[in-house]
Protein backbone atom coordinates (compact mmCIF):
# COMPACT_ATOMS: atom_id res chain seq x y z
CA UNK A 1 0.00 0.00 0.00
CA UNK A 2 1.38 3.42 -0.98
CA UNK A 3 1.75 6.29 1.47
CA UNK A 4 -1.16 8.09 -0.22
CA UNK A 5 -3.41 5.03 -0.01
CA UNK A 6 -2.62 4.78 3.68
CA UNK A 7 -3.45 8.46 4.15
CA UNK A 8 -6.82 7.97 2.44
CA UNK A 9 -7.55 4.99 4.65
CA UNK A 10 -6.73 6.99 7.77
CA UNK A 11 -8.97 9.79 6.54
CA UNK A 12 -11.83 7.35 6.10
CA UNK A 13 -11.29 6.00 9.62
CA UNK A 14 -11.45 9.51 11.09
CA UNK A 15 -14.73 10.18 9.31
CA UNK A 16 -16.18 6.93 10.65
CA UNK A 17 -15.01 7.85 14.16
CA UNK A 18 -16.76 11.20 13.81
CA UNK A 19 -19.89 9.44 12.53
CA UNK A 20 -19.93 7.12 15.55
CA UNK A 21 -19.72 10.12 17.89
CA UNK A 22 -22.58 11.86 16.08
CA UNK A 23 -24.79 8.77 16.06
CA UNK A 24 -24.16 8.34 19.79
CA UNK A 25 -25.03 12.00 20.39
CA UNK A 26 -28.34 11.63 18.55
CA UNK A 27 -29.22 8.43 20.39
CA UNK A 28 -28.33 9.84 23.81
CA UNK A 29 -30.09 13.15 23.18
CA UNK A 30 -33.37 11.34 22.60
CA UNK A 31 -32.76 9.10 25.61
CA UNK A 32 -32.24 12.18 27.76
CA UNK A 33 -35.64 13.44 26.61
CA UNK A 34 -37.63 10.20 26.84
CA UNK A 35 -36.04 9.09 30.12
CA UNK A 36 -35.96 12.65 31.52
CA UNK A 37 -32.24 12.26 32.21
CA UNK A 38 -30.69 15.70 32.69
CA UNK A 39 -27.24 14.31 33.45
CA UNK A 40 -27.18 12.51 30.10
CA UNK A 41 -28.31 15.66 28.29
CA UNK A 42 -25.48 17.64 29.86
CA UNK A 43 -23.01 14.89 28.98
CA UNK A 44 -24.01 15.03 25.30
CA UNK A 45 -23.54 18.79 25.32
CA UNK A 46 -20.09 18.39 26.91
CA UNK A 47 -19.07 15.78 24.31
CA UNK A 48 -19.85 18.05 21.35
CA UNK A 49 -16.33 19.49 21.42
CA UNK A 50 -15.01 16.09 20.32
CA UNK A 51 -17.11 16.25 17.16
CA UNK A 52 -16.03 19.83 16.49
CA UNK A 53 -12.36 18.92 16.94
CA UNK A 54 -12.62 16.06 14.43
CA UNK A 55 -14.37 18.36 11.96
CA UNK A 56 -11.43 20.76 12.02
CA UNK A 57 -8.86 17.95 11.98
CA UNK A 58 -10.44 16.22 8.96
CA UNK A 59 -10.82 19.47 7.01
CA UNK A 60 -7.17 20.32 7.58
CA UNK A 61 -6.11 16.84 6.46
CA UNK A 62 -8.24 17.08 3.30
CA UNK A 63 -6.68 20.44 2.40
CA UNK A 64 -3.20 19.03 3.04
CA UNK A 65 -3.85 16.01 0.81
CA UNK A 66 -5.19 18.14 -2.03
CA UNK A 67 -2.23 20.51 -1.85
CA UNK A 68 0.46 17.88 -1.33
CA UNK A 69 -0.78 14.91 -3.37
CA UNK A 70 -2.73 16.70 -6.12
CA UNK A 71 -5.22 13.82 -6.37
CA UNK A 72 -7.03 13.03 -9.60
CA UNK A 73 -10.51 11.79 -10.56
CA UNK A 74 -11.86 9.32 -7.99
CA UNK A 75 -9.39 10.21 -5.26
CA UNK A 76 -10.20 13.90 -5.63
CA UNK A 77 -13.93 13.17 -5.45
CA UNK A 78 -13.31 11.08 -2.32
CA UNK A 79 -11.46 13.89 -0.56
CA UNK A 80 -13.91 16.63 -1.53
CA UNK A 81 -16.78 14.37 -0.46
CA UNK A 82 -15.04 13.81 2.87
CA UNK A 83 -14.89 17.56 3.47
CA UNK A 84 -18.60 17.96 2.79
CA UNK A 85 -19.54 14.93 4.87
CA UNK A 86 -17.78 16.29 7.94
CA UNK A 87 -19.66 19.58 7.60
CA UNK A 88 -22.98 17.72 7.67
CA UNK A 89 -21.83 15.51 10.55
CA UNK A 90 -20.78 18.54 12.59
CA UNK A 91 -24.19 20.13 12.07
CA UNK A 92 -25.88 16.89 13.11
CA UNK A 93 -23.88 17.03 16.33
CA UNK A 94 -25.05 20.60 16.90
CA UNK A 95 -28.66 19.50 16.40
CA UNK A 96 -28.23 16.70 18.93
CA UNK A 97 -26.97 19.36 21.33
CA UNK A 98 -30.07 21.46 20.55
CA UNK A 99 -32.29 18.47 21.38
CA UNK A 100 -30.53 18.16 24.74
CA UNK A 101 -31.13 21.83 25.49
CA UNK A 102 -34.86 21.38 24.81
CA UNK A 103 -34.81 18.19 26.89
CA UNK A 104 -33.37 20.07 29.86
CA UNK A 105 -36.25 22.54 29.58
CA UNK A 106 -38.97 19.94 29.05
CA UNK A 107 -37.69 17.75 31.87
CA UNK A 108 -38.45 20.56 34.31
CA UNK A 109 -42.17 20.40 33.42
CA UNK A 110 -44.79 17.64 33.67
CA UNK A 111 -44.83 15.40 30.57
CA UNK A 112 -47.30 16.57 27.95
CA UNK A 113 -47.76 13.09 26.48
CA UNK A 114 -45.78 9.87 26.02
CA UNK A 115 -43.05 10.19 23.41
CA UNK A 116 -43.90 7.81 20.58
CA UNK A 117 -43.28 9.48 17.23
CA UNK A 118 -40.18 11.39 18.37
CA UNK A 119 -38.21 8.18 19.15
CA UNK A 120 -39.46 6.72 15.87
CA UNK A 121 -38.14 9.75 13.98
CA UNK A 122 -34.81 9.44 15.78
CA UNK A 123 -34.61 5.74 14.93
CA UNK A 124 -35.11 6.45 11.22
CA UNK A 125 -32.62 9.34 11.23
CA UNK A 126 -30.01 7.26 13.05
CA UNK A 127 -30.53 4.42 10.58
CA UNK A 128 -30.06 6.83 7.70
CA UNK A 129 -26.79 8.05 9.20
CA UNK A 130 -25.45 4.55 9.85
CA UNK A 131 -26.36 3.36 6.37
CA UNK A 132 -25.02 6.39 4.54
CA UNK A 133 -21.66 6.03 6.29
CA UNK A 134 -21.69 2.38 5.24
CA UNK A 135 -22.39 3.53 1.67
CA UNK A 136 -19.45 5.92 1.90
CA UNK A 137 -17.05 3.25 3.14
CA UNK A 138 -18.21 0.60 0.67
CA UNK A 139 -18.64 3.10 -2.19
CA UNK A 140 -22.15 1.71 -2.71
CA UNK A 141 -24.43 4.27 -4.34
CA UNK A 142 -27.44 1.91 -4.13
CA UNK A 143 -27.40 2.25 -0.34
CA UNK A 144 -27.20 6.03 -0.69
CA UNK A 145 -30.24 6.09 -2.98
CA UNK A 146 -32.17 4.07 -0.39
CA UNK A 147 -31.21 6.54 2.36
CA UNK A 148 -32.62 9.41 0.30
CA UNK A 149 -36.00 7.71 -0.06
CA UNK A 150 -36.31 7.35 3.73
CA UNK A 151 -36.23 11.10 4.24
CA UNK A 152 -39.92 11.20 3.32
CA UNK A 153 -40.76 9.05 6.37
CA UNK A 154 -39.17 11.62 8.66
CA UNK A 155 -40.92 14.50 6.89
CA UNK A 156 -44.29 12.76 7.27
CA UNK A 157 -43.73 12.18 10.99
CA UNK A 158 -42.80 15.84 11.42
CA UNK A 159 -46.17 16.88 9.99
CA UNK A 160 -47.97 14.27 12.08
CA UNK A 161 -46.33 15.48 15.30
CA UNK A 162 -47.07 19.11 14.50
CA UNK A 163 -50.76 18.38 13.87
CA UNK A 164 -51.05 16.43 17.11
CA UNK A 165 -49.35 19.14 19.14
CA UNK A 166 -51.52 21.78 17.53
CA UNK A 167 -54.54 19.91 18.87
CA UNK A 168 -53.08 20.04 22.40
CA UNK A 169 -52.40 23.78 22.12
CA UNK A 170 -55.92 24.55 20.89
CA UNK A 171 -57.50 22.45 23.62
CA UNK A 172 -55.40 23.86 26.45
CA UNK A 173 -53.28 27.04 26.10
CA UNK A 174 -51.24 25.94 29.13
CA UNK A 175 -49.62 23.29 26.96
CA UNK A 176 -48.33 25.76 24.37
CA UNK A 177 -44.83 26.18 25.82
CA UNK A 178 -44.20 22.43 26.08
CA UNK A 179 -45.78 21.70 22.72
CA UNK A 180 -43.61 24.27 20.94
CA UNK A 181 -40.46 22.78 22.48
CA UNK A 182 -41.45 19.30 21.33
CA UNK A 183 -42.09 20.74 17.87
CA UNK A 184 -38.55 22.11 17.92
CA UNK A 185 -37.23 18.61 18.71
CA UNK A 186 -39.09 17.15 15.74
CA UNK A 187 -37.69 19.87 13.49
CA UNK A 188 -34.17 19.15 14.74
CA UNK A 189 -34.64 15.47 13.86
CA UNK A 190 -36.01 16.42 10.46
CA UNK A 191 -32.89 18.49 9.83
CA UNK A 192 -30.65 15.61 10.97
CA UNK A 193 -32.35 13.42 8.36
CA UNK A 194 -31.80 16.19 5.78
CA UNK A 195 -28.08 16.18 6.55
CA UNK A 196 -27.99 12.39 6.13
CA UNK A 197 -29.65 12.94 2.76
CA UNK A 198 -26.99 15.52 1.87
CA UNK A 199 -24.29 12.95 2.65
CA UNK A 200 -26.09 10.34 0.53
CA UNK A 201 -26.13 12.74 -2.40
CA UNK A 202 -22.40 13.33 -2.01
CA UNK A 203 -21.73 9.59 -1.86
CA UNK A 204 -23.57 9.20 -5.16
CA UNK A 205 -21.38 11.96 -6.60
CA UNK A 206 -18.27 10.26 -5.25
CA UNK A 207 -19.19 6.87 -6.72
CA UNK A 208 -20.94 7.84 -9.94
CA UNK A 209 -19.47 11.26 -10.64
CA UNK A 210 -22.84 12.97 -10.95
CA UNK A 211 -24.82 15.40 -8.85
CA UNK A 212 -28.35 14.44 -7.81
CA UNK A 213 -29.08 17.43 -5.59
CA UNK A 214 -32.34 19.31 -6.22
CA UNK A 215 -33.70 16.52 -8.41
CA UNK A 216 -37.27 15.38 -7.78
CA UNK A 217 -36.40 11.70 -7.74
CA UNK A 218 -32.74 10.75 -7.42
CA UNK A 219 -33.66 7.06 -7.66
CA UNK A 220 -35.12 7.64 -11.12
CA UNK A 221 -31.83 9.16 -12.25
CA UNK A 222 -30.15 5.92 -11.38
CA UNK A 223 -32.24 4.00 -13.90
Amino acid sequence: MSVFDNELRNLKERILRMGVLVESAIRDSIRSLVERDNDLAREVIRRDHQINALDVEIDEECIRLIALRQPKAGDLRFITTAMKITTDLERMGDLAEDICERALELNEEPPLKPYIDIPRMAEIAQGMLIDVLDAFVRKESSIAYDVITRDDEVDNLTVQIFNELMFFMVQDPKTISRAIKITYVSKYLERIADHATNIAEMVIYMVEGKMVRHLESPSSEKQ
